[in-house]
């Protein structure tokens, strides 16, 4: 089975539509950091992450990863770890996974530019959580319910399809 992502405000899985959100400045087929666009494409998911202190391990056939404070995501795009999950450290630019909101409580990074990054094509992009469904940076939100019930009903093998 696969995730569809057909506009800025439906996400759809088997029988399942859910309200969505993506990035402020719509789809791209041509992703740039930092340009508030989502990614057109077909994409595997990574491990479901989760705030532990928070919110409970989700039911997912997933590999649940624990969430903890010095974790980040690479997006400096001059580091060869670029758009991968690593520990904190001074000089190197990331997004923060440990977050003072909820938007991160949970999350699952889509596998967009992921085998080998390409500098500067774009990085961090998951389907995270939204209560207000207020544009992106260029992930994909939805709400804590539906992400549960998405957590739920996805395998190791689901793709994602943004179009």
């Amino acid at each position: 089975m696969t995730i569809v992502v057909k506009n800025k405000q439906s996400l759809f899985f088997d029988d399942f539509k859910f309200n969505c959100c993506i990035g402020k400045k719509g789809l791209t087929k041509n992703k740039i950091e930092g340009d508030k666009k989502t990614p057109i494409g077909f994409y595997s998911l990574g491990n479901l992450y989760y705030r532990a202190d928070r919110v409970k391990k989700p039911k997912t056939s997933l590999k649940c990863v624990k969430i903890k404070k010095n974790m980040g995501w690479c997006n400096d795009i001059n580091n060869k770890l670029y758009n991968k999950e690593i520990k904190i450290k001074k000089g190197v630019k990331y997004e923060k996974l440990f977050r003072n909101d909820y938007k991160y409580n949970y999350f699952i990074p889509v596998k967009y530019n992921w085998q080998k990054p390409e500098k500067n094509r774009g990085s961090a992009i998951f389907i995270h959580l939204t209560k207000n469904y207020n544009p992106t940076a260029g992930c994909i939100a939805l709400s804590l319910k539906d992400f549960l019930i998405l957590a739920k009903l996805i395998k190791k093998n689901t793709k994602i399809k943004i179009v």
